[in-house]
């Protein structure tokens, strides 16, 4: 009966909520010709929203569009896979799918498999993505494809983008809302202004259209930040409405709004600290009088003791799990570690809130979109000396202070009580606390073989990075582990032995031995070697001005390498090669040569005062490399005295 009714309802969509089938205006020989590098575009991709009062409570319908057309004969190898997720809040209610042959011919897809679609670090995730082959295409061939839902849950209206994999000859949003709703939106990416947008009120509606012709295509880079920062696309949502007694219901209409939805969430847990959880905090800081200490205890206990798993469905991806829970189970959801940790420091009488944030894969901020989709994340925050300190439970490395390098200035929403909130800036970590320091000490064989050994000294997000990968090691077989963190000179380096220490959560240094055979030529009675055992940045020039999406780093940062030749006895410097500095406004290095006693040293800093380099320094971060490359063929000679 249900699935009868699920049909039906779907049958009255397709039917009801009309989309436009957009012909191409174009032939083929015309879009070809247009995109002569490109296997295939969409002629048509289109979301049309229906939004209307259903028993006095905002409900909303959506139908989407996507029409693909094959320009060659090899699409087919890469391009026949499709498909459409749907979730708890976004229900699929009908769908369809076929190929228009080039000679017109339709051909319905009948085989459709569905299976749970898991991602990194989200809010919630019962996310299921159906997927299918479009049959018999080929040049010349369209994939057609449409589908129906019910959004169940008008607070979660997802951004529409109108750009994809390939070009989009016409992108579309449309939004149909009933008489006595007020809707909102925004328009974020880098081609905001190509977007035509047309809101037509009528008597029992408002229209809202959002058009994108000719939409290139999206080329993804490996460095590059999560599309919602660059690729256009539209944020909506309801703002109010009118109740059936004419009042007006602020839905999303502020902070407040938002605030007072994410505190339903959180407002009935943790009504009482168990016997468990209060012996372990007891047992944590009884002795201990300074809350800050009392706070670093609490953090590394759940750091420790607590695994991180994400496991989010429906809306478990919205309410932390109650803390005695949390704690019994030993595992628990970035909610749930946030759950513990605000229970645990408030039973040390230390004030603690939990936390509502973005990672750096959001661009959006609380203080210009009041809506869930600004945040994926949830921490603990604490106030220690009148300033906020930021938790995150679920990185195991993290440094007590440091946020978790994903947060870096971030807004947080913190909760204070039922009806008041703060909305904090979470701090970057400056570069002076985040430095890589690589010391390499050589030796000279007879045959122009080198003997070496390395100490590496690591702080801040270096430091944890490596704790991290420390975890997953196999000690057993620590030097091939290893090996490409000490990898330099030349694909002939042999490893010979190496070792780890982590004296804090701040500090590690790793220490290594090895052979380098055949990097220095000698001629007669003298040696000639290139001291620049790596080469920083080879291949990494920027394609500009093609690139225009930014270009993403984990934390700033600083890296010094320093390189030590023992001058051989009996052997002097015969040429030194010079020193450069460069810098500009956007970055540079600095790059020393200097005899000091027998050896000589090489010393390279470079440093990164960015979490997002944007394409008009693009220019600039090319400049540096070009100044930098010709060093790199610089090489020391020394000579029989």
């Amino acid at each position: 009966m249900k699935t009868s009714l699920i049909n039906i309802v779907g049958s009255i969509l397709l039917a009801t909520i009309l989309l436009p089938v957009f012909g191409s205006s174009q032939s083929l020989e015309e879009i070809k010709s247009k995109f002569p590098d490109e296997n295939a575009v969409f002629l048509t991709k289109a979301l049309h929203y229906k939004i209307s009062l259903n028993n006095g409570q905002p409900a909303v319908e959506s139908d989407e569009l996507q029409r693909i057309e094959y320009l060659t004969a090899q699409a087919p190898a890469d391009m026949s896979r499709h498909g459409f997720f749907q979730s708890d809040f976004q229900q699929v209610v009908a769908y369809e799918a076929f190929t228009q042959t080039a000679r017109d011919k339709k051909l319905k897809v009948n085989d459709f498999k569905t299976s749970t679609n898991k991602e990194d670090f989200v809010f919630y995730d019962d996310v299921k993505e159906t997927t299918f082959d479009f049959p018999s295409i080929g040049e010349g061939a369209i994939g057609n494809l449409r589908v129906s839902w019910i959004n169940k849950n008008p607070y979660l209206l997802s951004p529409f983008y109108f750009s994809g994999g390939i070009p989009v000859i016409n992108s579309e949003l449309k939004i149909n809302v009933a008489k006595g709703i007020n809707i909102k939106y925004r328009l974020f990416g880098q081609d905001t202004t190509k977007v035509v947008v047309n809101i037509e009120n009528n008597r029992n509606e408002s229209v809202y259209t959002f058009r994108y012709k000719d939409c290139p295509a999206e080329r993804r880079y490996g460095d590059a930040p999560s599309s919602a920062w660059y690729a256009t696309h539209v944020i909506f949502y309801i703002d109010s409405y009118k109740d059936e007694n004419g009042g007006t219901v602020h839905y999303l209409s502020s902070l407040d709004d938002l605030y007072r939805l994410n505190y339903s969430f959180v407002h009935k847990i943790n009504d009482s600290v168990g016997s468990e959880l209060r012996h372990i905090v007891d047992s944590l800081t009884s002795k201990i009088k300074s809350p800050e200490a009392r706070a670093r205890k609490i953090y590394g206990w759940v750091q420790q003791q607590i695994k991180y798993v994400a496991f989010e469905e429906g809306m478990e991806g919205f309410v932390p799990r109650d803390a005695n829970l949390v704690c019994k189970r030993r595992f628990g959801d970035c909610k749930d570690m946030s759950s513990i940790l605000t229970i645990m420091m408030k039973a040390a009488n230390i004030p603690a809130h939990y936390t509502w944030i973005g990672t750096h894969d959001l661009p959006y901020e609380f203080s210009e979109l009041h809506l869930p989709l600004v945040s994926n994340h949830m921490i603990c925050t604490i106030e220690l000396n009148n300033k906020f300190v930021f938790l995150d439970g679920t990185d195991p490395t993290c440094i007590f202070g440091f946020p978790s390098y994903a947060i870096q200035d971030k807004e947080a929403l913190i909760a204070i009580n039922d009806s008041a909130y703060k909305v904090a800036k979470v701090p970057v970590i400056e570069k002076n606390k985040n430095v890589l320091v690589d010391s390499t000490w050589l030796e000279l064989t007879p045959n122009g073989s080198i003997n070496g050994r390395i100490k590496k000294c690591l702080t801040g997000y270096f430091s944890t990075h490596m704790h991290g990968k420390m975890i997953y090691v196999d000690k057993n077989n620590l030097n091939q582990e290893l090996k490409d963190d000490f990898r330099r000179g030349s694909n002939k380096f042999q490893l010979d032995s190496c070792h780890y220490t982590a004296p804090g959560a701040d500090t590690a240094f790793l220490y290594a031995s090895f052979k380098l055979p055949d990097y220095a030529k000698k001629l007669a009675d003298d040696y000639f070697l290139n001291m620049n055992l790596y080469k920083f940045y080879e291949h990494e020039e920027i394609d500009y001005p093609k690139r225009k999406m930014p270009i993403e780093y984990n934390f700033k940062y600083s890296k010094k390498y320093v390189i030590l030749l023992k001058i051989p006895d009996g052997y002097r410097v015969d040429y030194l090669p010079k020193s450069k500095t460069f810098h500009n406004d956007v970055w540079g290095f600095d790059m020393q040569y200097e005899q000091k006693g027998n050896y000589v040293i090489l010393s390279q800093q470079f440093d990164n005062d960015y979490l997002l380099l944007q394409n008009s320094q693009f220019e600039s971060w090319n400049k540096v490399l070009e100044n930098l490359f010709p060093l790199y063929k610089e090489t020391l000679s020394l000579s029989k005295k």
